[in-house]
C-alpha cells in the first residue's frame, strides 16, 4: 500500500515543478505585458514585431559578409575566402592576354569578348587551384657525398626501390631477330618491339602479357603505335603495313616504298614516314588516304622525329643541315647547318623549345628552335647515335652499347652523365616511357628497360592519355579525338599565328571589291534619314528611303564608271584605226618584200 501511494503522490509534485510547453500566444502575452510595464513601472521592451525584424536584419547581414560568417561545427571559418593563388602557377597555366578595348559602339562585341576573358580566367585559375592537388611529385636520384650517380648501377637500384618499381627493370633475350626498334604507346602501357630480322612483338610491359608475336618473315625498318594501342605500322623492306593488336594485317599500303623510319601525330591522325628514295609522305590513318607527298631531293632520308609542340617534321641529312616540314608546302620551312658532318639522330623537347642534334664530328648540340640560335655544344669521344628526350627533360645519348643520360643539358653546362648503363650489344632504339621513370633500349641481344629516375611526368591528364582506361573509356576517347582532330592545313611553326587576323588578305579583298563594283563603298558616310512626323518615319518608310538614295548614289556610279568605259573603248578603237591606216600606207622599201 505504501507503494501504492507512493506512486500516486510523485506524478503530482512532479506536475507542480514542470513547466508547461510554450505557446506562441503566451509569447505574445508576455511581450504586450512587458511592453506594457518595466522593472521601474516605466514602459519598455519591444513589442514581437520589432524583434522580428531586427533578426531579418541580422540574418541579412550575416549573409552579405559571405563566407566569413558561415559556421562550421559552431566556430567562424578562421580562412574566408577563396584561396590564395601564387603569380607563377597561375602564370604556368595562362592562356593567352587579355582582349585589348573595343569602341564603344561594339557593345555586342564588347560583351561577348568581356564574358570569354572572364571565363578564360576562371578556368586559369581552377587549373591552378587542381594542380595544388595533383598526388605525385618527380624525384631524382642523389647520390651519397663524393658519390657519383653515374656510377650507380641498375642492380642496386631495383634492388633499393619497392617491388613494383624494380619490376620495371628487366631483359629480353632475344638474339636471334635483332636488333630491335620500339615504341611506347601514348598511355606508357603497352611495348612495340620490331626486329630487324622479321619479329614483332606486342607487350602489355607492365604485367608481362604478351598481346600478339608475328614473324613478317622480311626485314623491318621501323614500328610505330598509331593513336592507340589496337593498331600499330609497320615499315617493312618494301612497303608499309598495318597491324592490329592481335597480329592481323589491315592493310598494306603501296603508295609507301622503301620507308625508313616514321612519326605518327595524335592530334592530326597523321602518320608521317620518310624514304629511301628521298620522299616525305603524310597518311591520314582515320580515312586512310595520302595527305602529302613532297620529294626533299636531299638523298636517302634515316634521322627523323617531330615536334610535339606544334607537329612540324625535324629531318636530318648527310650534308650536316637539319630542315624543317610541314604538310602545307612543298620545301622546307627552315633549314638550319648544325654539324660539319652528318646528322646521326634529331630529338625535340615536348614543350617544342629545344632541339638536341649529334653529328658524325662526334658533337652534341643542342639548340633554341624559337630563335634557330646554338645554346650549348658537348664533345663526346665516340659520338652518339641515337637520342631521347624525357618528358622532364633528360637526355638519353646511345654511344655504342653505352647509354648515358644527361640532365638540364640546355640550362648547364653537363661535365658529366646523369647515369649510364651498359648493354650487351650496339644499341639500334632507345625510347623514354610516358609517365614512367623508365628508359626502354632495343639492341642487337634484345630489349632492356632501365630505371632513370626522374625522367616521366609523375601526374597524367585522365581525359588525354590514362594509363588505366578501360576498353569503354578507349572507344569513346577515341571518338572524341576523331571529332576534335585538327586539319593539316593548320600546321604552322607558330600556332599562335592561328588566332590573328590577316590583315593584308582583308585589304586585298577590299581592293578586290572596289574594282568589282566600280566604287568603295566604305568611303561615303552611311545616309540618316530625317525624322518626320505623321507616321512618316515608320521602320518601314526609313528604309525605303535609304534604299531610294542608296539607288540613286549606285547610279550616279554605274552612269560615271559605264562612261569611263565607253571613253576607254574609244579611245582604243581609234588607236586600232590609226594603226591600220599606218599599216596601209605604201613604203619605198616594199619593192624589196617577195
Amino acid at each position: 500500500m505504501a507503494a501504492t501511494s507512493e506512486a500516486v503522490v510523485n506524478p503530482a509534485h512532479v506536475e507542480k515543478t514542470k513547466k508547461p510547453p510554450a505557446r506562441y500566444w503566451d509569447e505574445l502575452q508576455d511581450g504586450k505585458d512587458e511592453n506594457k510595464v518595466g522593472k521601474d513601472g516605466e514602459q519598455t521592451g519591444e513589442t514581437p514585431s520589432q524583434k522580428h525584424v531586427e533578426k531579418a536584419k541580422k540574418r541579412k547581414n550575416d549573409e552579405d559578409r559571405g563566407d566569413a560568417k558561415k559556421f562550421i561545427s559552431g566556430k567562424p571559418d578562421p580562412f574566408p575566402g577563396p584561396a590564395h593563388i601564387s603569380k607563377d602557377r597561375m602564370q604556368k597555366f595562362k592562356r593567352r592576354d587579355k582582349t585589348k578595348k573595343i569602341p564603344r559602339q561594339h557593345y555586342k562585341l564588347k560583351d561577348m569578348m568581356a564574358r570569354s576573358d572572364e571565363v578564360s580566367e576562371m578556368a586559369q585559375k581552377q587549373a591552378a587551384r587542381i594542380d595544388l592537388l595533383l598526388p605525385e611529385d618527380a624525384g631524382f636520384l642523389e647520390g651519397d657525398e663524393d658519390e657519383d650517380t653515374c656510377t650507380i648501377s641498375q642492380e642496386d637500384i631495383s634492388d633499393a626501390v619497392d617491388i613494383t618499381s624494380a619490376s620495371k627493370y628487366f631483359d629480353l633475350k632475344l638474339s636471334q631477330f635483332g636488333p630491335y626498334r620500339l615504341d611506347y604507346s601514348r598511355t606508357g602501357r603497352h611495348l612495340l618491339l620490331g626486329g630487324r630480322r622479321g619479329h614483332i612483338a606486342c607487350i602489355d610491359w607492365q604485367t608481362k602479357r604478351l598481346m600478339c608475336e608475328i614473324n613478317v618473315m622480311e626485314s623491318i625498318n621501323d614500328v610505330k603505335w598509331l593513336h592507340s594501342e589496337a593498331m600499330y605500322a609497320v615499315a617493312q623492306k618494301k612497303w608499309l603495313y598495318i597491324y592490329d593488336s592481335n597480329g592481323i594485317e589491315l592493310h598494306c599500303i603501296r603508295k609507301f616504298n622503301d620507308v625508313l623510319r616514321m612519326q605518327f601525330l595524335p592530334y592530326h591522325f597523321l602518320l608521317a614516314t620518310v624514304s629511301a628514295t628521298s620522299f616525305l609522305q603524310y597518311l591520314d590513318v582515320s580515312v586512310g588516304k595520302e595527305v602529302a607527298a613532297i620529294n626533299t631531293k636531299t638523298g636517302r632520308l634515316d634521322v627523323m622525329c617531330q615536334n610535339p609542340q606544334n607537329a612540324i617534321v625535324h629531318l636530318g641529312h648527310s650534308n650536316g643541315t637539319v630542315t624543317l616540314w610541314s604538310p602545307n608546302q612543298k620545301e622546307a620551312l627552315v633549314k638550319m647547318l648544325c654539324h660539319q658532318g652528318a646528322v646521326r639522330s634529331v630529338a625535340v623537347d615536348k614543350t617544342g623549345t629545344y632541339m638536341v642534334t649529334s653529328g658524325m664530328d662526334k658533337k652534341l648540340k643542342v639548340y633554341d628552335i624559337r630563335a634557330f640560335k646554338p645554346l650549348k655544344s658537348y664533345f663526346l669521344p665516340a659520338g652518339a647515335s641515337c637520342l631521347s628526350l624525357s618528358q622532364r627533360g633528360l637526355l638519353s645519348a646511345a654511344t655504342g652499347d653505352i647509354v648515358q643520360v644527361y640532365r638540364d643539358v640546355w640550362s648547364t653546362p653537363v661535365t658529366k652523365p646523369y647515369m649510364a648503363h651498359r648493354v650487351q650489344r650496339t644499341v639500334w632504339g632507345m625510347h623514354f616511357c610516358p609517365f614512367e621513370d623508365v628508359l626502354g633500349v632495343g639492341h642487337g641481344e634484345g630489349f632492356t628497360s632501365m630505371l632513370i629516375p626522374g625522367a616521366g611526368e609523375p601526374n597524367f591528364d585522365g581525359l588525354d592519355s590514362n594509363p588505366y582506361r578501360s576498353a569503354k573509356q578507349r572507344q569513346e576517347w577515341e571518338v572524341k579525338a576523331l571529332l576534335e582532330k585538327i586539319h593539316p592545313e593548320l600546321i604552322t611553326l607558330d600556332p599562335t599565328e592561328l588566332g590573328q587576323v590577316d590583315l593584308a588578305t582583308s585589304q586585298q579583298k577590299h581592293q578586290d571589291r572596289v574594282q568589282a563594283l566600280g566604287f568603295d563603298p566604305l568611303a561615303k558616310e552611311k545616309f540618316i534619314p530625317r525624322y518626320k512626323k505623321k507616321g512618316r518615319s515608320s521602320a518601314g518608310s526609313i528604309e525605303r528611303r535609304k534604299r531610294q538614295v542608296a539607288n540613286e548614289d549606285l547610279r550616279e556610279t554605274v552612269q560615271q564608271s559605264s562612261e569611263d568605259k565607253m571613253k576607254i573603248e574609244k579611245e582604243r578603237k581609234e588607236r586600232e584605226k590609226k594603226e591600220v591606216l599606218l599599216s596601209s600606207k605604201k613604203s619605198a622599201l616594199d619593192r624589196f618584200k617577195k
